[in-house]
């Protein structure tokens, strides 16, 4: 059994798929397999990876099965010591997995995550790459409102987060999680045999700080690695300004799908319900004013309520359910 599996939900990158597996294939740790699922192939990505990369062992369930449903069958599918989760755009240096690895010596590291770049353009070459020093993630921070953020997304990486650290979440772009780690804080599926390690009521956005969040609840760390770096063409992140900046708020928010909108909405509070041991009052504050923006500016966003009420009593059982084990 390879000591890693490296796992990538593929939906419709054919033109990332030769930089992003070129990389995997260049890492100086050597002891993996790599696995794709197949989530959309309307641009022929899987004929591509299969003809360049076939020691990539692929699995095609013929529909948008979602980034969590999607990594969940590789982690039953596939047992391993670690798994290291890359984004369809995300392009790991050549020791990214190495680097990683050393910080799960200690027994308590449930989830690491690398010092993770921006770029934009991929006509940019590597080195191109490396003179880009915006960051885009270090690990995630969570609030007691409920909002969680990417930890120095948008600034210019000046070594101010050199030191490797805990940090209470991380992002699954370029996450390497330890396999008993998921085995402790998986969860029987509602409907059909095997488990949820991360939440498929999800399907995509906000799974992998509600997944980090429950290993932090059942005792294990998340770390920053600082000296494991990537690249990510992130299609959604946070406004450079935040709130702070209500009018560069909106403009970015109206760059989002209408269904990113929604299940943005929809899982941040989940994810809260979930997880969190205490409902402080800033999050009821922080949600009453997300809730008038959303009527005032987003509208079509509130088109996920219906499946918000159909999931909200599965919550609340997953909700006791964790605070079991």
């Amino acid at each position: 059994m390879p000591k890693v599996t490296v796992v990538q939900v593929v939906y419709n990158n054919r033109r990332f798929i030769e930089p992003v597996f070129n990389a995997i294939f260049n890492q100086t740790f050597q002891d993996y397999r790599a696995v794709a699922v197949i989530a959309g192939n309307t641009d022929n990505g899987k004929e591509l990876l299969a003809e360049k990369f076939p020691q990539v062992e692929i699995i095609d369930p013929g529909y948008n099965i979602g980034f969590a449903k999607g990594h969940n069958l590789v982690f039953e599918k596939y047992p391993s010591e670690f798994f290291q989760l890359v984004n369809p755009d995300l392009i790991m240096e050549p020791d990214y997995m190495e680097k990683m690895l050393l910080a799960f010596k200690n027994e308590q590291a449930g989830a690491v995550t690398g010092k993770l770049y921006q770029f934009k353009d991929l006509k940019f070459k590597i080195e191109d790459f490396r003179n880009n020093k915006i960051l885009d993630t270090t690990g995630v921070l969570i609030y007691k409102s409920g909002r969680a953020r990417d930890r120095g997304q948008h600034e210019a990486d000046c070594g101010q987060y050199d030191r490797k650290t805990d940090v209470q979440a991380v992002s699954a772009a370029g996450a390497m999680y330890r396999g008993a780690a998921l085995d402790k804080v998986k969860t029987p599926r509602a409907a059909g045999s095997g488990f949820e390690y991360f939440d498929e009521d999800f399907h995509s956005y906000w799974e992998d700080v509600d997944l980090a969040w429950r290993m932090k609840n059942a005792g294990w760390r998340c770390v920053f690695a600082p000296q494991a770096v990537a690249y990510h063409g992130r299609g959604a992140g946070s406004s450079k300004h935040g709130y702070a900046h209500v009018p560069a708020f909106i403009k970015h928010h109206k760059t989002l799908s209408p269904r990113i909108r929604q299940l943005n909405y929809k899982n941040h509070i989940f994810m809260y319900i979930k997880n969190s041991r205490v409902f402080y009052p800033q999050f009821f504050a922080r949600e009453f004013f997300m809730f008038a923006y959303i009527l005032l500016f987003e509208a079509g966003t509130l088109k996920i309520l219906p499946e918000f009420f159909q999931q909200l009593p599965r919550m609340w059982r997953k909700r006791k359910m964790l605070k079991s084990l």
